[in-house]
C-alpha cells in the first residue's frame, strides 16, 4: 500500500497518454445526429426500482435522471476527455469546481443562511398526453418539489431538516431559509440522489408510473419492461447545447437510448463483444484479456470503484457486540489473496470508507494507527486468540445475507466461508434477488451478516450514512452518540480545511472500532465500441446520474457500418 498514490498517479498518466491522440480525433469530428445508443450501464443487473424521487430510493436519478433535472450537474467542460481534471465517476461527489447550473442559471448567499437561486428561463415541459400540457418550468416546481420531498414518509431521516422554508421570490427565482448551514447542502437538494425536479402535474396522474415521467430533461421515458429494458427517446424541446469546435450544438445528439437489463455476466459479454451493446460499463477483471483478445476494437477505461465492499456486522446481536468478535472477524480474511484469487489482481486492499480520489480527505493504510493495519494483516491465530477471550473458543454460526445478481460476491462469499472455517465461525449463506436484498437493510431486518458493495457517495456522506444512527446504508446499526455528534459537528463547519482533518479522525476512529470486514475496493472496468464518440469512460455527473454524459454523446452511424455492426 506504500505505493498507491504512486501507482494511481502513474495508472492515470499512462491511460491519458494511450487515449490523447484517440480523444483529439474524437473532438476534431464534426458531431452527428440520431441513432441508437445501447448500453449496459454500471448497474446492469438491476431493473429499475422506482419511477419516485419521493421514495427515496438510491436508483431514480439513474433511470429517471433523463426526464427529471436538478438544480446543478457536473460540468462536462471541466471533464478529463475535454482538457480538465475531473473523470466523472464518483457516485456522488461533485467538487465545487466540478459543478455548473442545470436548471439553475445563478445562485448566491444573501447572508449565511439564505441562499438565492436564479432559474434559467424559458426551459420548457414537453408534453405528456394525458398528464400535462407543455409548460415553462418555474420556481413554483422547485419548491414543489422540495416541500413534496421533505414531507415524504420515506425521507430519509434529517435529510433537508436543515432548511426551514422554501419559497418563491418571482417566477425565476427561488429562496432557501436555513436553519443551520450543512456541508452537504448543494449535494441534499441540489444535485444529489433526492433533488429532482418533478412537476405537479405528474404527481396528480401518479409519480411512480412510468408511463406519467415528464421533466425538463433531454430524453422522454417511452417504454419499460422490468427485468429488460428501459427506451428513452430525444426531447425535441430540450434547451441545453454543448460547444464543440468552437461551434454550438443542441443537445442531445443521439435518437434513442436503451438501457439493457442483464442479469447473466456472459451475456453481457457476448453482447458486447458481437456490437449489440455499444456500451458496457462494469466488467469483471477476469474476462478483460479475453474481451481484448476477441474484440480488439474495443476501447477501455480502468478507474478504482467508487463503492466499497464490506460485510456488516450487526453491532446490535451478539457475537457482534463485542469488538474483540469484530477484529477478529477482520483478521482472518487473507485480502491479499482475495485481490490475486477474486479480482486478478485489479483491486486495491484499502479503499474504504474514503476513497483515494478524495484528496485532502483520504489517507493511505500506512498513515493508520497500528491497531487499523492489525485489522488488515491476515492472522488467524491472533482471530482465534480474540475469539476465545470474547467467549467463543469453539467459534459460533451466522447467517449472512448477500445479492445473488453480484457473481463476484458469490465467489467472494465462498471464500470468506473457508476463511471463517479455519477459525472455527461457519456462515450461513443466503442469496436474495436484489429487490428484497435491498428492503432487508432499508426495513432494518437484515441478517447479523450482510456483504455488500455501498457507494462511497462523497467524503461526508461516507461517513454519515454508514455510522450514524437511522441512516438508511447503516446495515450494522452502529449507533454511538458521541461519534454521532462529531459527524454532526462536521456539517456544521463551514471550512473544507478544518472538515478534513476532522473527517481524518472519524475515519480512523471507525476503521478500528470495525464495524464491518473491511475487504478490497476493485478497479472498475468499462468498455466501449469506437463509433461511440464524445465519450471517455465517464460514467456518473451528479447521484448516479449519467444523463448530462449520455445527452453528449453521439454515434459515428459511418464507422458502424464500416465495422459491419
Amino acid at each position: 500500500m506504500k505505493n498507491l498514490s504512486i501507482r494511481l498517479r502513474a495508472c492515470a498518466m499512462a491511460s491519458a497518454m494511450v487515449l490523447a491522440p484517440a480523444l483529439a480525433s474524437a473532438q476534431g469530428a464534426k458531431p452527428q445526429y440520431g441513432g441508437e445508443l445501447k448500453l449496459g450501464t454500471v448497474y446492469v443487473g438491476i431493473s429499475a426500482l422506482s419511477w419516485d424521487p419521493a421514495d427515496y430510493n438510491w436508483k431514480v436519478n439513474h433511470d429517471a435522471g433523463g426526464q427529471y433535472e436538478v438544480l446543478w450537474a457536473g460540468d462536462m467542460s471541466k471533464s478529463v476527455k475535454n482538457g480538465g481534471k475531473h473523470k466523472f465517476v464518483a457516485d456522488a461527489w461533485l467538487p465545487t469546481d466540478a459543478i455548473r447550473g442545470e436548471l439553475a442559471e445563478s445562485w448566491a448567499w444573501k447572508d449565511p443562511l439564505t441562499m438565492e437561486v436564479k432559474l434559467r428561463k424559458g426551459i420548457m415541459y414537453p408534453e405528456k398526453a394525458g398528464v400535462m400540457a407543455s409548460r415553462e418550468f418555474v420556481a413554483d416546481d422547485v419548491v414543489y418539489s422540495f416541500n413534496r420531498l421533505d414531507k415524504s414518509a420515506k425521507k430519509t431521516a434529517y435529510y433537508l431538516d436543515h432548511i426551514s422554508k422554501a419559497e418563491v421570490i418571482d417566477k425565476h427565482t427561488v429562496r432557501f431559509n436555513f436553519k443551520e448551514y450543512n456541508a452537504e447542502w448543494d449535494y441534499r437538494f441540489g444535485w444529489g440522489y433526492y433533488s429532482a425536479i418533478v412537476p405537479k402535474e405528474v404527481v396528480e396522474a401518479g409519480a411512480n408510473n412510468w408511463k406519467n415521467v415528464n421533466g425538463t430533461g433531454p430524453y422522454l421515458l417511452t417504454d419499460f419492461q422490468a427485468g429488460n429494458s428501459n427506451t428513452y427517446t430525444k426531447n425535441p424541446k430540450y434547451w441545453d447545447t454543448e460547444t464543440i469546435g468552437g461551434q454550438k450544438y443542441k443537445l442531445p445528439f443521439v435518437e434513442k437510448i436503451t438501457y439493457r437489463t442483464i442479469k447473466d455476466e456472459a451475456t453481457r459479454y457476448s453482447l458486447l463483444r458481437t456490437g449489440k451493446l455499444d456500451v458496457l460499463e462494469v466488467i469483471r477483471a477476469s474476462e478483460v484479456e479475453d474481451l481484448k483478445k476477441q474484440a480488439p476494437d474495443l476501447k477501455w477505461s480502468r478507474t478504482l470503484a467508487m463503492a466499497g465492499t464490506y460485510l456488516a456486522m450487526r453491532v446490535d446481536t451478539k457475537p457482534f457486540d463485542d469488538i474483540r468478535v469484530r477484529q477478529a472477524m477482520n483478521m482472518a480474511v487473507n485480502r491479499e489473496d482475495i485481490v490475486k484469487s477474486i479480482y486478478s489482481g485489479h483491486a486495491e486492499i484499502f479503499g474504504f470508507p474514503m476513497h483515494p480520489d478524495y484528496v485532502g480527505y483520504f489517507e493511505p493504510l500506512t498513515a493508520m494507527p497500528k491497531a487499523v493495519q492489525d485489522l488488515y494483516t491476515y492472522n488467524p491465530t491472533k482471530a482465534k486468540q480474540l475469539l476465545a477471550e470474547a467467549g467463543y473458543p469453539n467459534g459460533f454460526t451466522f447467517k449472512v445475507q448477500y445479492n445473488a445478481v453480484n457473481g463476484t460476491h458469490g465467489d467472494l462469499i465462498q471464500m470468506l466461508a473457508a476463511y471463517y472455517e479455519k477459525i472455527g465461525v461457519k456462515i450461513e449463506i443466503q442469496p436474495m434477488e436484489y429487490p428484497a436484498f435491498l428492503s432487508a437493510m432499508t426495513t432494518r431486518t437484515n441478517a447479523p451478516g450482510y456483504l455488500m458493495d455501498n457507494g462511497h457517495t462523497n467524503p461526508t456522506t461516507t461517513i454519515r450514512k454508514n455510522f450514524v444512527k437511522g441512516q438508511v446504508w447503516n446495515p450494522s446499526q452502529w449507533n454511538d452518540p458521541a461519534y454521532e455528534k462529531k459527524m454532526g459537528e462536521v456539517l456544521l463547519e463551514r471550512d473544507e480545511g478544518k472538515r478534513q482533518i476532522m473527517l481524518k479522525v472519524l475515519t480512523r476512529e471507525i476503521l478500528e472500532k470495525a464495524p464491518y470486514v473491511w475487504l478490497p475496493t476493485p478497479y472498475n472496468h468499462a468498455a466501449w465500441w469506437p463509433w461511440v464518440k464524445n465519450y471517455n469512460g465517464e460514467l456518473r455527473a451528479g447521484a448516479v446520474r449519467p444523463w448530462p454524459i449520455y445527452s453528449r454523446i453521439w454515434i459515428d452511424q459511418d464507422l458502424k457500418k464500416k465495422m459491419g455492426k
